[in-house]
């Protein structure tokens, strides 16, 4: 489904593999499954590092929300009977604190028109359709290559026939989409784990604990929908999966958790170690200067006075 006034987006997009596509073809064969397997992928690098800002403020605002988390308990605990009252409280604190609570949708929002782009981009390209400023050429060159023997515009469900049109063996092409389904599923699976623990663990108490558990479970069934993606589809699928996965980690490894102590108090523990910093030695601490001497004391003994000055003495 082409959404018109996106036009401009899909061009962008096909502008900008076709740059990626020209640049690996100057030293690999332009028809060949690794160029375009590589060039899907940098795209879609390339796509999340444009929305990377995007995610950087969406946790921000959610670990500020959770350090929030005992102000706001505390605000419905004594506004449980007006709920009128106790939204504009909570949202008055969230504004003074600069916690937006929509923050979490923005990376969402943001690649929803990319994700759309790319289906609609590889889906022309999987057709044979010249569009969006791409060359028949070009087109042609990504119809015929073939990534671990899986033609780049098939699908699961495509026919024997239209599968060997492609030069390829149907049976090895739904075996490579159906492993590349399988790790779909799996990093849908880990990235929504991920977030969930993270979630369950600041919040025991949470009443949506258990929607989120079957939430969790429920995700990756919605990866068996790409059956009926193209392989240069579900490539990217996968990718922008670990990217997700790895982004998470690397966040949540450097922003612990909030603790909240019995009392109420907020503290944030130290981030773990990263694996570079685990696999990097730490350089040698340079000697400590040998002490200074300390300087000596030199005792002056009093001089012994003659007889005939000492006190009460009488001269003889």
């Amino acid at each position: 489904m082409e959404l018109s006034w996106l036009n401009w987006l899909y061009t962008a997009v096909a502008q900008v593999i076709t740059w990626i596509h020209q640049g690996y073809s100057s030293f690999l064969d332009p028809n060949s499954g690794l160029t375009w397997a590589l060039s899907i992928i940098t795209l879609t690098v390339l796509m999340r590092l444009l929305i990377f800002p995007l995610f950087l403020k969406q946790m921000r605002s959610s670990k500020k929300m959770q350090e929030l988390g005992p102000k706001v308990a505390e605000i419905r605990k004594r506004y449980k009977n007006d709920k009128q009252r106790m939204n504009q409280e909570v949202m008055a604190l969230y504004q003074g604190q600069g916690a937006n609570p929509l923050g979490g949708c923005l990376p969402i929002v943001a690649q929803f028109p990319i994700f759309i782009s790319m289906f609609t981009v590889l889906n022309a390209m999987a057709h044979g359709e010249a569009k969006f400023g791409m060359t028949q050429e070009f087109i042609e060159s990504a119809r015929g290559a073939h990534i671990f023997g899986a033609p780049l515009p098939a699908t699961f469900w495509s026919s024997t026939e239209q599968i060997e049109a492609f030069g390829a063996n149907a049976i090895q092409t739904k075996i490579v989409l159906a492993v590349f389904v399988a790790i779909s599923s799996l990093t849908t699976f880990l990235t929504v784990r991920q977030s969930v623990g993270r979630s369950m663990a600041q919040m025991p108490d949470n009443p949506m604990a258990q929607q989120q558990k079957i939430l969790m479970y429920v995700s990756p069934l919605f990866a068996i929908f790409s059956l009926n993606f193209p392989l240069g589809l579900i490539l990217y699928w996968v990718t922008t999966n670990l990217w997700t996965l790895s982004q998470q980690h690397w966040f949540y490894s450097r922003n612990p958790s909030p603790v909240v102590d019995a009392k109420g108090n907020v503290t944030t523990p130290e981030p773990k170690p990263s694996l570079l910093s685990k696999v990097r030695k730490a350089p040698p601490e340079p000697p400590a200067p040998p002490a200074e001497p300390e300087p000596k004391v030199l005792r002056q003994q009093p001089t012994r006075q003659p007889r005939s000055k000492r006190t009460g003495s009488k001269k003889s």
